[in-house]
């Protein structure tokens, strides 16, 4: 099989720098093509002085048809709503597409609309399918458009879907309680993520109001096939990446935390990066750290009857650009742990 030639749209942000860094290694790709608005006519490395000598690519303006021409697969790391006006050239295009906003995540436009903005590319949305990869994979394979997951939503969703598709917990019952690095904000200047204001602090934010609710919620309860009602409350942590998710739950069934870990092991048997702790053990957000692996963990609060469900990703890897490039790898036909199977750092 050829090289497939790879561009990254936002290739300075955070989201976008990994994707550059990933692809940089992967065997099967060429990075051809890399845009930035802020950085047109500048090397990456020049950006990121980490990538000189191995990545020394300049970024452009963006130019579709010049992009065409250039990538079999384009990786869209930009705001949401700017998407909405690319993809539709791109599929057109025969190009294949995976976007990181929120534009193609949502089968319900409606629940879209209602917490982003209106859709105007509602054909693709359409034909996009979300790229949860270990719960959707038999969809991504075949698939010209893939919804990136949200870093949250990854965090949450993975350990929480094979109960519910057993029927094991009460979807309404369902509280999420997340903390996040830093670089989940991105790489905008803004006050609350400037040193001062992040350093020796660790706070909440948008409880019960944040954008990756819906998404969490529309999944849940496809897993559910009834509706799920969750409590979402995100936290920021003095760290740069990395995070921690703890999601509660009531059963409807009895378990014991044998029989949860057994759940997770028969539902991802076969999936290389989920990873379920060893009885005892809780993931650590180090243990994750700069990989595309999601460490999990279940608890049983036999008292409360409540389910407690512990996972740890990094937010940069399996949460945004590790995962964009799982679902190339899949979308493509290519193993799916290629360019993406890198050791841990052990410290």
């Amino acid at each position: 099989m050829k090289s497939i030639r790879a561009a990254v749209l936002g290739a300075t942000g955070y989201a976008g720098a990994e994707l550059v860094r990933i692809l940089s290694g992967h065997p099967s790709v060429t990075l051809t093509y890399l845009s930035s608005r802020s950085y047109a006519g500048v090397p990456i490395s020049r950006i990121f002085p980490a990538f000189k000598g191995v990545v020394d690519i300049p970024c452009r303006d963006l130019d579709t048809a010049e992009l065409c021409g250039a990538a079999d697969v384009v990786f869209i790391a930009l705001p949401h709503k700017l998407p909405m006006s690319i993809v539709p050239p791109l599929l057109e295009a025969g190009k294949k597409v995976v976007d990181l906003s929120a534009d193609f995540r949502f089968r319900d436009l409606s629940l879209y609309e209602a917490h982003y903005q209106p859709h105007s590319a509602r054909a693709a949305a359409a034909a996009s399918v979300y790229g949860l990869c270990e719960v959707y994979r038999d969809e991504i394979a075949g698939a010209a458009l893939v919804g990136n997951p949200g870093c949250y939503p990854t965090s949450a969703l993975i350990p929480l879907i094979p109960f519910l598709r057993a029927g094991l917990l009460d979807p309404s019952s369902i509280v999420i309680d997340s903390k996040s690095g830093v670089s989940g904000a991105g790489r905008s200047l803004a006050l609350s993520s400037q040193f001062c204001e992040v350093a020796e602090g660790f706070m909440a934010y948008k409880p019960a109001s944040h954008r990756h609710q819906p998404e969490m919620e529309e999944n849940l309860s496809l897993a559910a096939g009834r509706p799920a009602v969750i409590t979402f409350v995100p936290h920021l942590t003095p760290m740069s990446r990395g995070m921690l998710t703890t999601s509660y739950a009531k059963m409807e069934k009895g378990l014991d935390e044998g029989k949860a870990r057994e759940v997770l092991l028969d539902f991802y048997a076969g999936r290389p990066f989920v990873r379920v702790c060893e009885p005892g053990a809780l993931p650590q957000t180090r243990n994750t750290r700069g990989t595309n692996f999601l460490d999990v963990a279940a608890r049983v609060d036999q008292r409360a009857g409540r389910l407690i469900l512990v996972s740890a990703i990094d937010n940069l890897g399996k949460g945004a650009a590790g995962q964009a490039v799982q679902n190339m790898n899949i979308m493509f036909g290519l193993p799916e742990t290629e360019g993406l199977f890198a050791v841990p750092h052990p410290l």
